[in-house]
C-alpha cells in the first residue's frame, strides 16, 4: 500500500464523500445490482452511473476521481456488461487506519 497515493486519493471532498456514501451504499443510493447476472455476486458495490447522478458532475469526472481510487487502493471495481461497478476496499482502509494510528 502507498500511503502517498492514498493520502492524494483522500485529499479531494468529493473523493471522500464518495467513500462515506460507499459505507453503507443502501443508504445513499437506490437498489443496485440491475446489470450483475444471476449467480454473479459484488455485494455493496454501486454503479458507476448511480455515483454520477448523485454527485451531479460529469460522468468523465467521476470515472477520473474513482479510477484515482481504485489504483489507490481504496476501492476494488468490477465490470458487468457495460456498467462497472465499484466498492470500499475494506482491507486497506483498515491497513491505512492502522498505519495511522500506529505510525503517525
Amino acid at each position: 500500500m502507498n500511503q502517498v497515493e492514498l493520502f492524494k486519493a483522500l485529499s479531494n471532498p468529493i473523493r471522500l464523500q464518495i467513500l462515506t456514501w460507499l459505507k453503507d451504499p443502501s443508504a445513499y443510493f437506490p437498489p443496485q445490482g440491475l446489470h450483475i447476472p444471476e449467480g454473479d455476486s459484488f455485494e455493496n458495490a454501486v454503479c458507476v452511473g448511480s455515483i454520477q447522478e448523485k454527485l451531479g458532475i460529469s460522468q468523465s469526472t467521476v470515472s477520473h476521481y474513482l479510477d484515482l481510487m481504485q489504483r489507490s487502493g481504496l476501492l476494488e471495481s468490477a465490470r458487468f456488461g457495460k456498467w462497472t461497478y465499484y466498492r470500499r476496499n475494506e482491507a486497506n482502509i483498515q491497513a491505512l487506519a492502522e498505519f495511522i494510528k500506529t505510525e503517525l
